[in-house]
């Protein structure tokens, strides 16, 4: 990346986004307490953490459950103890997104369905420390937390225009803003450039925002919605597959400032099911307050091309 390019985002950049960002996580979300009963909610990664939560939130709202993991057995007891608890409908399909063919034979299956979606929430992802190749051949971060909801949005988007009352909610992350030159569109594998846990996990999390520019614009005006919401500072089992000197300092440390993942449940809560936030779509929200993403994340141009990009790299067209 030339200084040039740097120098495009850096001179965009507001120290008023930062200071509301600070402030913004410090905030309770706001509550909605509409009930959702028969409506059906499909969460990845709600065997633990934040997705788990919220998928009990649904749940205890009236709401039917499908929980796309990884874990089978997990997948099982969850779903055993939703419906034990709620009385509501809880199934599970098994996927690994760490393999692309998993995302797809998911996403055919969800697309030749009878089932009618009307919240969509991609939670699922991870942090690594190092660089890691999927066997798809791309770093893991980016294809778990990016490529992965990619696939299911682009396979499933006719379906759910057709329809067009759903909502899509991407976890996302205030971490984006560790992205401060971009993605790095000329290397998305990190075959040049240096790799950084902060820097691949922001990399990511900016690639779902740009991707959001271009879904809400083919989803306007259909009632289908899209958006991205930083979950809060939550206490999670998010980066446990770093080595022990990270999972010391996590523990010790960054979880005494975390908050519970309860919290954020109540924030996708409001974001799937408030009228305060009907007909709303291609925004980022810290809980459930908006915010300005960072310059990176904005890009038109940036999102056209990693479009492109993204489609040629999974083989959707």
């Amino acid at each position: 990346m030339t200084s040039l390019s740097k120098a495009k985002y850096l001179k965009q950049y507001k120290m008023s986004n930062i200071i509301a960002m600070m402030r913004n996580n410090r905030k309770e979300p706001e509550v909605c307490n509409d009930e959702f009963k028969g409506r059906l909610v499909v969460i990845t990664g709600a065997t633990s953490g934040i997705g788990y939560e919220t998928a009990k939130e649904y749940a205890a709202h009236g709401a039917d459950l499908l929980l796309i993991n990884r874990n089978k057995e997990k997948s099982i007891d969850v779903c055993e103890e939703i419906r034990q608890e709620f009385q509501v409908k809880c199934d599970y399909k098994i996927a690994d997104f760490a393999r692309l063919s998993d995302v797809r034979y998911v996403g055919k299956e969800l697309l030749e369905s009878d089932l009618e979606i009307d919240v969509l929430i991609h939670n699922a992802g991870l942090y690594s420390t190092k660089k890691i190749y999927t066997e798809d051949d791309n770093e893991l971060v980016f294809q778990v937390n990016y490529l992965a909801s990619f696939i299911l949005n682009y396979m499933l988007k006719d379906k759910l225009k057709a329809r067009g009352e759903t909502r899509i909610i991407l976890v996302n992350s205030e971490g984006h803003r560790f992205a401060v030159f971009g993605i790095g569109l000329h290397d998305l594998k990190y075959e040049k450039r240096r790799h950084s846990g902060l820097g691949s996990y922001g990399v990511a999390k900016t690639a779902q925002l740009l991707s959001i520019i271009k879904f809400a614009e083919y989803f306007e005006e259909s009632g289908v919605t899209i958006n991205a919401v930083h979950p809060g500072d939550v206490k999670s089992n998010m980066g446990l597959n770093n080595g022990r000197i990270y999972r010391f300092f996590k523990k010790r440390i960054v979880n005494r400032t975390l908050k519970s993942p309860e919290r954020s449940a109540r924030a996708l809560y409001y974001h799937g099911v408030s009228k305060e936030v009907e007909g709303i779509s291609g925004r980022f929200f810290n809980l459930t307050t908006e915010e300005e993403p960072a310059p990176p994340a904005l890009d038109r141009d940036a999102a056209e091309e990693l479009w492109q990009k993204t489609i040629e790299l999974v083989g959707l067209e």
